[in-house]
């Protein structure tokens, strides 16, 4: 195994500064044995974590600051000073600087992913409001690298040991999800769902469930025609390429019933149908994965959390499992790329 896939340049991105972002960050990174992992590079500012960890007395919490043209150091936690000036910090209290800096720090982790000297990014909340300015004019992070990196289609997919959900519509309101929905975004969203477990899960042959959209999926057109026109249609022209590719499932007994158990993966038509149950079953260990890019892109799958920030008591376990899925991921597109080259050359010789 190369040194790279054992130790590679994990970015983290400090997300709102008055949020839980920097508290989690602080925690999961003053254990030292991640550092037996990857390098990771913090993109923030050191005012802010020096701010951070003297508020939370993480006297075992320490960096590096990276200054402009030094190579980052690998058994350290190296920081990327994203901005000179000093920003007032109100935690718990979103505001135009602390959305500027969440900004700020996105941009630097972006043109080092494009660079390639970071080998994935972990995104931590942002406040989707105050972040909004000329050069960020997107739902969220899963909209802004989507259009970073030029893709045609992503896919928001929430993971955790037992449970990985995706949703075909993202952050739009619940009134324009039935006229977003058409045959070929749906055949989009499974085949990208299908190649990421194979890519970026190491799994060789998925099997995934399709949700409906309308209550008891459409009763055979009784409650709604989706089902019917749209994403039947989508799984069938999916499962004719050979793919196991099942459903539409009706969305309440799909969960109730515990049938989400037997498949790698699972499509959900829109945010809550998805989200809802995936946060009641894995709340504290989930992630938020951006499928389909060509960079690696994770998060936490909770918010800035600002009724918690500055007290201390934020959980740093889903930032934990971002991490670690990254590297997951890294490790797994690193071993296809090398099967692939192998098999390649076994042809070219035989």
């Amino acid at each position: 195994m190369s040194s790279r896939i054992q130790k590679p340049k994990i970015g983290i991105t400090i997300g709102d500064i008055n949020g839980i972002g920097p508290e989690v960050i602080i925690k999961t990174l003053t254990d030292n044995r991640i550092l037996s992992y990857c390098t990771p590079i913090i993109y923030a500012s050191t005012k802010t974590l020096s701010y951070y960890r003297k508020l939370m007395e993480a006297n075992d919490f320490n960096y590096s600051q990276v200054k402009k043209g030094e190579h980052f150091y690998s058994k350290k936690v190296n920081v990327v000073n994203c901005w000179e000036e000093t920003i007032e910090i109100n935690p718990g209290i979103p505001t135009v600087e602390s959305g500027k800096s969440a900004f700020l720090a996105i941009k630097k982790a972006t043109a080092d992913l494009k660079k390639k000297t970071i080998d994935a990014i972990v995104t931590a909340p942002i406040d989707k409001k105050n972040i909004q300015n000329d050069e960020f004019k997107f739902a969220g992070h899963t909209e802004y690298f989507t259009q970073q990196f030029e893709t045609k289609d992503s896919l928001m997919l929430l993971s955790s040991d037992r449970l990985r959900v995706g949703v075909v519509t993202e952050h739009i309101p619940i009134s324009k999800v039935s006229d977003k929905l058409t045959k070929e975004l749906v055949t989009s969203k499974i085949s990208t769902l299908v190649n990421s477990l194979k890519i970026d899960f190491g799994i060789n042959k998925p099997k995934v469930a399709v949700l409906g959209l309308n209550p008891h999926a459409g009763e055979n057109g009784l409650i709604g025609s989706e089902e019917n026109d749209i994403i039947s249609p989508a799984i069938h022209d999916v499962k004719n390429k050979g793919n196991l590719i099942y459903g539409p499932f009706p969305a309440d007994g799909f969960f109730g019933t515990g049938q989400y158990k037997k498949y790698d993966g699972i499509l959900a038509m829109y945010h809550d149908q998805g989200l809802i149950p995936f946060k009641t079953l894995a709340f504290d260990t989930g992630v938020n994965f951006t499928a389909g890019l060509p960079i690696i892109r994770t998060s936490p799958d909770h918010g800035t959390a600002f009724n918690i920030a500055g007290k201390n008591i934020a959980d740093e376990t889903s930032l934990r499992s971002a991490i670690y899925q990254a590297l997951d991921i890294v490790k797994n597109r690193l071993e296809l790329e090398a099967n692939t080259a192998n098999s390649i050359g076994k042809v070219k010789n035989d």
